[in-house]
C-alpha cells in the first residue's frame, strides 16, 4: 500500500520570487532557505519551511515552462500539492496497476534533491499531485 508520510511541500507559481519573498518572509515570519534553478523544468525555486513541509515558489525560466503556461492560463497561485513517499517506484507502480493515470512512470530529479513524478490532475479530482521521495 502507498505511504504517504508527510505533506512534503506545496508550490506556488509566481510571476517573481524576489517580488513574492517579502510578502512570506516580512508578513509571516518565513524564511527563505534557498533558491535552486531545475533547468530541464525551466523553473527556479525558492524553498521556505514550514515545520515538516515546505512552500515552494516556483518561477518560471522560460516562457515555454509549465510554470509560465500556468500563470498565463489561470494567473498567479497553488500550482501542486507535494506529498513525500517512502519508496517513489514502488508507489508509481503501485498507482499504475490500479489505473490511476500518471504523468511521469518513472521518478525523476526534482529540485532539493528529491524525485518527483507527478500524477495527473483527471486523476485526482483536478489536483496536479507530485510524489516526493527524500
Amino acid at each position: 500500500m502507498l505511504n504517504a508520510t508527510v505533506i512534503d511541500h506545496i508550490g506556488i507559481a509566481v510571476s517573481s520570487i524576489a517580488e513574492s519573498l517579502p510578502f512570506w518572509e516580512s508578513a509571516l515570519g518565513v524564511k527563505c532557505t534557498g533558491t535552486e534553478t531545475v533547468e530541464d523544468q525551466k523553473v527556479t525555486t525558492a524553498f521556505l519551511p514550514i515545520k515538516d513541509s515546505e512552500i515552494e515558489l516556483l518561477e518560471a525560466t522560460s516562457p515555454e515552462s509549465p510554470i509560465a503556461k500556468f500563470i498565463e492560463k489561470k494567473g498567479e497561485g497553488i500550482h501542486h500539492l507535494a506529498i513525500r513517499v517512502d519508496d517513489l517506484e514502488k508507489a508509481l507502480a503501485e498507482l499504475k496497476d490500479k489505473g490511476i493515470r500518471l504523468i511521469d512512470e518513472q521518478p525523476r530529479r526534482g529540485a532539493g534533491g528529491a524525485m518527483i513524478a507527478f500524477l495527473h490532475p483527471k486523476a485526482t479530482g483536478g489536483i496536479l499531485l507530485e510524489l516526493s521521495q527524500r
